[in-house]
């Protein structure tokens, strides 16, 4: 059975290698280029721009164009009337859920799974979805394929639920993109080819080694070759504060990384949007520099925020490729030491020192680059000036998550968090109110689940706890009045629900779900814990 599964991947791909229509190659387009693409963009054809991205053509790229430009001449054409003729959705409809709100919330979660499962991917030709071999949970609402950081934070909530096959699934799967693709794409489309996203698979193999250390032996060379595409190029790169790829040198021999994307047109699946944010702008390279840090600042995951402003409440002035983020280079340096780890369990000691001794490396210039001595709070780094940004975001808790802070660093990133973070819903993402959905007065899932852990790894019980219960409370109070899990909450007003963004607020949701398993799990064994700690003590 265990041979099967690992060749499984590997006759998934030959399959799809052989079953799928393909133009000759003179015939070969950039769709999301074409005139047709644009078109029916630009008309806002349909409410989210998502929409037509995910449509599967009824015929090629090719030949589509070519009747578009031949039936657009035709008077009274009508483009939306083509689009229904020739364009099909053939993937699950936007999830809706009939929720029975005298079940508790937990046992709704345990309940849904099974509604946001797709997969084994049969082979649909010219859709933009790419196959995956092995089942695997979506986060729900518009988001129909997989996340790469989103999970992470699902895998961990299934972990608990005792789902621990459909978990396996899942990290499989992302070994299968890093098998075929060479790295890890946004999601399982393909107008997400130029761009990853916070590398978690090295959390995920990790999440599932706690009960077999070695599981991280098997995912070691998936592991190590996504490491591989994080640090492409960085031989390449001659002067100091350069970057090539996703790689800054920092110094003689020193190299971070920033958020990045290959690609330098407005996104697909956001494209009016990106077009008109860069309208304004006075010549092509400034429109072709916002397109490439829009871009960088969808590989974050944070799409968008004020973190990524050059300049207070400007979207426009997004600068993401410009600065090296603290939660990045702690998931790089995790990497390094679990890569380190995977050789020792091997037995490799020559591999296992000189991974080591670049997590070494990078804890130091961690320490170097993103402390701020003023701020007292990791910052992210603005590398073209040298110096730190001044944005207080919850990227902050990426050290502690990672036991890169020292004793006195944690402490002042906990009183910061208590002071200004802190809401009767949980913790804010940034401090700024700006109407984009990472910043105030949305909190997010994954980023409270970064702080509770961090703030535990330096005995933080107390505080750790009140941020579980006030996270939970808003989830639960959404879901009695709503019956919904919910992508994201405004934790500042807890009468409201969140905004902001390109998109209005998703039900389903992945990692929503996980955290709040995860959190109760951990809640619970902590007021045990508590409560035994009493009755010896009293």
């Amino acid at each position: 059975m265990k041979i099967y599964r690992i060749f499984l991947p590997f006759i998934f791909l030959f399959i799809l290698s052989v079953g799928c229509k393909s133009e000759p190659k003179e015939k070969e387009i950039d769709y999301y280029a074409s005139p047709l693409f644009i078109d029916v963009q630009m008309q806002a054809l349909f409410e989210d721009s998502k929409t037509f991205v995910d449509l599967v053509p009824k015929d090629s790229y090719y030949a589509l164009n070519k009747k578009y430009e031949k039936e657009k001449q035709k008077e009274n054409f009508d483009l939306k009337a083509f689009v229904t003729e020739n364009f099909g959705d053939k993937s699950s409809a936007t999830l809706t859920f009939a929720t029975d709100t005298t079940n508790t919330m937990y046992e709704h979660i345990s309940s849904i799974w099974v509604k946001l499962t797709r997969g084994p991917d049969s082979i649909i030709p010219y859709s933009s979805r790419i196959s995956l071999p092995y089942e695997y949970v979506v986060p729900g609402g518009r988001f129909k394929e997989i996340y790469y950081w989103d999970s992470y934070f699902t895998i961990e909530g299934l972990l608990v639920d005792n789902q621990e096959n459909i978990a396996r699934n899942m990290v499989d799967n992302f070994a299968y993109l890093i098998d075929t693709l060479g790295f890890i794409p946004n999601g399982t489309r393909n107008y997400y080819l130029s761009r990853s996203q916070p590398p978690f698979f090295t959390l995920m193999a990790s999440a599932l080694a706690r009960k077999d250390s070695m599981i991280l032996v098997e995912y070691l060379p998936r592991i190590e070759k996504e490491y591989d595409f994080w640090m492409a190029g960085k031989d390449l790169i001659e002067e100091q504060y350069k970057a090539n790829k996703y790689v800054v040198k920092v110094g003689d021999d020193s190299f971070l990384n920033r958020y990045w994307d290959s690609s330098v047109t407005p996104r697909p699946e956001s494209y009016k949007e990106d077009y008109h944010l860069a309208a304004d702008l006075a010549t092509e390279k400034e429109k072709t520099d916002l397109y490439v840090n829009l871009r960088a600042g969808a590989t974050s995951g944070w799409d968008f925020s004020s973190r990524w402003f050059a300049e207070d409440n400007s979207f426009e002035s997004t600068n993401t490729a410009n600065l090296l983020p603290v939660d990045l280079n702690c998931l790089l340096y995790f990497m390094e030491k679990q890569i380190a780890k995977g050789y020792s369990l091997k037995g490799n000691e020559q591999s296992e020192l000189q991974y080591s001794e670049m997590a070494l490396k990078r804890k130091e210039l961690i320490q170097n680059t993103f402390w701020d001595e003023d701020a007292q709070f990791f910052m992210d780094y603005e590398f073209k000036t040298k110096s730190n940004t001044d944005e207080y975001t919850l990227a902050a808790t990426f050290p502690l998550f990672f036991n890169l802070a020292s004793k006195e660093q944690a402490e002042a990133v906990k009183e910061k968090l208590i002071s200004d973070f802190l809401k009767d819903g949980g913790l804010l993402t940034t401090l700024k109110k700006t109407g984009q959905q990472w910043d105030a007065p949305n909190g997010w899932a994954p980023l409270q689940w970064m702080a509770v852990h961090g703030l535990l790894n330096y005995g933080y019980e107390e505080d750790a706890l009140e941020i579980m219960k006030r996270w939970l409370a808003i989830n639960e109070r959404v879901y009695r009045n709503t019956g919904k899990m919910m992508e994201k909450y405004n934790v500042e007003d807890t009468s409201l629900l969140s905004g902001g963004g390109e998109y209005e607020t998703q039900d389903g949701f992945g990692w929503t779900n996980g955290v709040a398993l995860g959190f109760k799990a951990l809640k619970e064994r902590m007021e045990t814990r508590e409560q035994i700690l009493e009755t010896v003590n009293p």
